[in-house]
């Protein structure tokens, strides 16, 4: 959310509410976030989900709407799951490094069983947008 907040504010885009719809990070989370999007006044052009399951859901509710993935709607998807690759059209998604967060969870969780102090701390591990077939410039 922070993310999306902060390229609307560099775009000089003020944000809506009505553009955002929560879910459960469940295909049937993303299928009731997306009915409520699309069936705006002024649906959106593009969809950002916040897993690949739920922007599956988003993509499935399109076709029912009889829009079609990308020509009309964009769907974007994270975390790079085996079923981004393999639905249709194959989702455009963000990977997470998923490896490297284990281990620095393990790290920080061990540290904490041996009794050693651990800093209030933010980390921040690079991701990768991996462009596939659900996203296109927008329509018009």
């Amino acid at each position: 959310m922070s993310g999306y907040q902060t390229a609307l504010a560099a775009a000089g885009v003020l944000p809506s509410s009505e553009l955002i719809a929560v879910g459960d990070f469940k295909i049937s989370g993303g299928r009731a976030a997306a009915a409520a999007l699309l069936d705006l006044a002024e649906p959106p052009t593009a969809i950002f989900a916040s897993n690949d399951n739920m922007a599956i859901g988003a993509i499935q509710v399109a076709r029912e709407h009889g829009l079609r993935v990308p020509e009309d709607l964009s769907v974007v998807g994270f975390d790079d799951s085996e079923m981004a690759a393999v639905v249709t059209p194959a989702l455009t998604t963000v990977r997470q490094p998923l490896a490297e967060l284990g281990r620095i969870a393990v790290s920080l969780l061990s540290r904490l069983i041996d009794g050693q102090r651990v800093e209030a701390l933010r980390i921040e591990l690079a991701t990768k947008l991996v462009v596939r077939d659900s996203t296109a410039p927008p329509p018009g």
